[in-house]
């Protein structure tokens, strides 16, 4: 993947966290973002697209997201949240995005982002997702 939709992850992963945690409308999180970030320096379109994403499908992330986890998704750190939120809406809404990108962009997230071991997590959780609903990839 380009290093654009990385950045653009990066900052969604930034933004998608915001939201969890303020509840703070999502549209005036992007024009916080845009405002403050070098737009040339990532996939603007490609964030955006994450950013209405994950809030509209929510509800179907989550319900997806539910048999690969331990726990509750509320209970898990709300930063490997907004990670697998971004990766289940890659994985079931961006087929063009090869499920490896996406396993492998969440990953490198949360070596960045979250707790010490998360990035384990976060990829067993989201190989667990993609077997389940990209296995004709897969196979």
């Amino acid at each position: 993947m380009s290093r654009r939709k990385s950045q653009a992850r990066h900052h969604a992963v930034q933004a998608i966290y915001q939201w969890q945690m303020t509840g703070q409308d999502i549209g005036e999180i992007r024009d916080q973002f845009l405002s403050e970030q070098e737009v040339g320096d990532f996939d603007v379109a490609y964030f955006e697209r994450l950013l209405r994403g994950v809030p509209t499908h929510l509800g179907e992330l989550d319900q997806a997201l539910g048999p690969c986890l331990d726990r509750s998704i509320e209970s898990v750190d709300p930063v490997e949240r907004a990670i697998l939120r971004i990766g289940a809406f890659e994985l079931l809404h961006q087929p063009d995005v090869p499920y490896r990108v996406v396993i492998n962009e969440a990953v490198e997230r949360a070596k960045v982002f979250g707790a010490e071991q998360g990035h384990r997590f976060v990829n067993g959780v989201l190989d667990r997702l993609a077997r389940s609903v990209r296995s004709a990839e897969i196979r």
